[in-house]
């Protein structure tokens, strides 16, 4: 086969691209991902299951001076990204991008993080490669068509973070496409079935980008080679049956996908925010902003197809709650607000949740599609047992470049998830380094004194 000039277009661009190339969009939001990702992981890292598998994987790994965010511990590179990268996912609070159809940050930025720390890159090369990491593989997964079967965490993620190692490393041109290459088969046959199961296996998909984008560099700077398009025929004819190599590289420098990434608020499945959104425009037309939920007789949603897939009804446990309309809507009508605690299993587990859930109805409005990804429609209909009724809509969700969050709502994402870790002190000090990140010499001088 013959080697596709579109890696050779790609690889050329990774290389010789430098901060200063960056759009101001794509350097402000590259530098908010990395600021969005870091007490994410450190919340995630206070579950049960992750504070199990950080002692029982550190107790057999090599040691390092790496953080394992929000452990207090740190590990080598490797074992870093596969922890960070698995955490990163258990609160549904990691941004991600509609374009790419996926997550692309929380795969990148674990593998980037810990490779500029044990390397001691500055801050600047820590931002300039995850945010290549991140476009570069949101690139290939637009221009698939990956089934909707397939979990995209731990797809083409690896590629994503294997481009971040590669860029640190200093990789030329030659060894930066090999690499693309190689990690381009390097990704997992992932189920999104997960998702609607509850199932939580689905969290070290993540953490398999972040390990394996680092296994993947090795392997090229080993001598390892890829196939002649591992990328065309992986995204082309085993997770896709449809790949547009050319969309890949179109607008290559100019056309920045990190720059329409979305934040999330609410820590459920993304397409659960639209119906939130909309449920948030119904309320806002009821007197005093709130409805009495057990005055609710019946609660309607029409959505595009994504968000009607999550239609569940039978939740049993707090990681499957995160990924069901119903539930979401249930919860925030009861509680009155939408905080992680309103996911949690004691949430799960409230008989009157449990009894709004059932009053919720998901079909989905097959008209919606067609504007999506570009907008995201979505009406709620409450109907009242007085008869009294409440509609919302939404057009476009919140976080989304066309209706983002302010600085101010992100850095109140990142005290309420930080501070509770680390102290609000700590916190202020990690944010602001954070929002200054290319002003860091040496990260790894930086990480060193500070612990997570």
């Amino acid at each position: 086969m013959s080697r596709p000039a579109y890696l050779d277009t790609a690889a050329e661009f990774i290389v010789r691209t430098k901060l200063a190339d960056l759009s101001a969009e794509a350097l402000e939001r590259g530098r908010w991902i990395v600021a969005d990702c870091i007490p994410v992981i450190a919340a995630g890292m206070q579950t049960a299951e992750m504070k199990a598998f950080v002692a029982s994987h550190l107790a057999v790994a090599a040691p390092g001076d790496v953080w394992v965010i929000g452990s207090g511990r740190r590990a080598a590179a490797l074992d870093a990204g596969l922890l960070n990268g698995t955490a990163g996912t258990w609160l549904e609070l990691d941004e991600g991008n509609l374009f790419a159809k996926g997550h692309p940050g929380i795969q990148v930025v674990p593998a980037a993080l810990a490779v500029a720390q044990e390397r001691g890159s500055s801050g600047a090369e820590l931002l300039l490669a995850s945010t290549l990491g991140y476009e570069i593989c949101a690139r290939i997964s637009r221009a698939s068509s990956i089934r909707l079967t397939i979990h995209p965490h731990g797809t083409y993620g690896v590629i994503g973070a294997a481009v971040a190692v590669g860029k640190l490393k200093g990789f030329d041109a030659a060894r930066m496409r090999e690499l693309i290459n190689v990690a381009a088969t390097m990704g997992m046959a992932t189920s999104r079935n997960t998702l609607l199961e509850g199932s939580t296996v689905r969290n070290i998909y993540t953490g398999h980008s972040a390990y394996m984008g680092q296994i993947a560099a090795r392997l090229v700077e080993c001598g390892f080679t890829g196939e002649p398009d591992g990328v065309g025929f992986v995204y082309g004819k085993v997770l896709s049956d449809t790949f547009d190599a050319d969309r890949v590289v179109a607008g290559l420098g100019s056309e920045w996908l990190v720059a329409k990434n979305y934040f999330k608020l609410h820590c459920t499945g993304r397409y659960v925010h639209s119906a939130i959104d909309a449920l948030e425009d119904a309320l806002a037309r009821a007197p005093g902003g709130c409805v009495d939920a057990g005055a609710i007789e019946r609660i309607d949603v029409a959505a595009y197809s994504l968000a009607a897939m999550l239609a569940g009804k039978q939740i049993t446990t707090s990681f499957g709650a995160r990924f069901s309309i119903p539930f979401a809507l249930a919860t925030i009508l009861h509680h009155g607000r939408s905080g992680t605690a309103e996911f949690e299993q004691a949430a799960v587990d409230d008989p009157a949740v449990q009894a709004l859930v059932a009053k919720v109805f998901v079909r989905h409005e097959a008209a919606y599609d067609a504007a999506f990804p570009e907008r995201q429609l979505c009406d709620v209909h409450i109907r009242m047992k007085d008869g009294t009724t409440y509609t919302g809509r939404c057009e476009v969700t919140k976080g989304e470049p066309a209706n983002p969050h302010s600085p101010a709502d992100l850095e109140g994402k990142f005290m309420r998830l930080g501070a509770p870790v680390w102290g609000e002190a700590r916190a202020r000090e990690l944010h602001a380094a954070c929002m200054r990140l290319e002003s860091i010499a040496d990260f790894g001088a930086f990480a060193q004194e500070l612990s997570l």
